[in-house]
C-alpha cells in the first residue's frame, strides 16, 4: 500500500494550494480518506476527511469555509484545496486511509491504517 502526497509549497498568506494524495495497493472506493497536519512542536491534528461513499465530508473548525476535500475514485486520488491560507496553517500535511471507517472514528488519527509521507505547507505572513 502506498499513499503519495504532493502539492505542498511556500505561499503567502491569502494564497491557495492544492494537495493531492494518490493511493495504490488498496480498493480506493472502500476507504475513507483523511488529511492531518503537524506543526513543529505540536501534535498531529485532524484537518478534513471524506467518506468512502464520497457523500460526506468533515472538517476541523479552523479550516471550514477555506478548505475543500474531494476525491476522484477513477484516479485513486484525494485532494485538499486550501484557500485563504494563514500562517497558522503552516505544517506538514499527511494523507491517511481507513477501510469502511465509521463516522465517529473519522477524527482520530489512531483509527487510520495507512499514511502518506507528508508534504510541507509553509504560509508566510
Amino acid at each position: 500500500v502506498q499513499l503519495q502526497a504532493s502539492g505542498g509549497g511556500l505561499v503567502q498568506a491569502g494564497g491557495s494550494l492544492r494537495l493531492s494524495c494518490a493511493a495504490s495497493g488498496i480498493t480506493f472506493r472502500e476507504y475513507t480518506m483523511g488529511w492531518f497536519r503537524q506543526a513543529p512542536g505540536k501534535e498531529r491534528e485532524f484537518v478534513a476527511a471524506i467518506r468512502y461513499s464520497g457523500g460526506s465530508t468533515y472538517y476541523t473548525d479552523s479550516v471550514k469555509g477555506r478548505f475543500t476535500i474531494s476525491r476522484d475514485n477513477a484516479k485513486n486520488t484525494v485532494y485538499l484545496q486550501m484557500n485563504s491560507l494563514k500562517p497558522e496553517d503552516t505544517a506538514v500535511y499527511y494523507c491517511a486511509a481507513k477501510r469502511w471507517m465509521i463516522v465517529s472514528a473519522t477524527y482520530d488519527s489512531d483509527n487510520y491504517d495507512y499514511w502518506g509521507q507528508g508534504t510541507q505547507v509553509t504560509v508566510s505572513s
